[in-house]
């Protein structure tokens, strides 16, 4: 039997979030929490009414530690946020031991390269960069 896998996810309320959602929903996993900077997120509703929502990413890193803290485990933090926020997201997932699913660009530098090749061998997490639009019409 399959063990549910817990996500959070930043950037709910970018254009890539709803796919991120779906695949969460129809793989029957859950969505714990999210963030946004925006509020205009009601796509959220229409997946995981139950997920915790912030718009502050302070806000999101205090639940999500806490949470951990509390003895429960988030599987993934998938990252939609804009591309010059990916580091610091990944390296938030990586100090936390929760493994990445990130968009790409992964990062903007070869140093943040460099310097999140570091923080995931020091960590139990793993990071995951994907192409998620890779099958689009548009794209092939």
């Amino acid at each position: 039997m399959k063990t549910l896998k817990n996500f959070a996810l930043i950037g709910v309320g970018g254009y890539i979030a709803p796919r991120h959602l779906q695949a969460i929903k129809a793989t029957k996993n859950n969505l714990i929490v999210a963030m946004d900077i925006n509020d205009s997120v009601g796509i959220l509703d229409k997946y995981f009414p139950d997920a915790y929502f912030f718009l502050d990413f302070k806000e999101f890193s205090d639940y999500v530690k806490k949470f951990i803290k509390n003895g429960q485990k988030l599987d993934y933090l998938v990252i939609c946020s804009p591309n010059h926020l990916h580091f610091t997201h990944i390296k938030f997932a990586l100090e936390n031991n929760i493994n990445v699913i990130c968009e790409k660009p992964l990062v903007l530098t070869p140093n943040e390269l460099n310097r999140l090749e570091y923080y995931e061998k020091i960590s139990i997490a793993k990071i995951n960069s994907i192409l998620q639009l890779r099958f689009h019409p548009s794209i092939m």
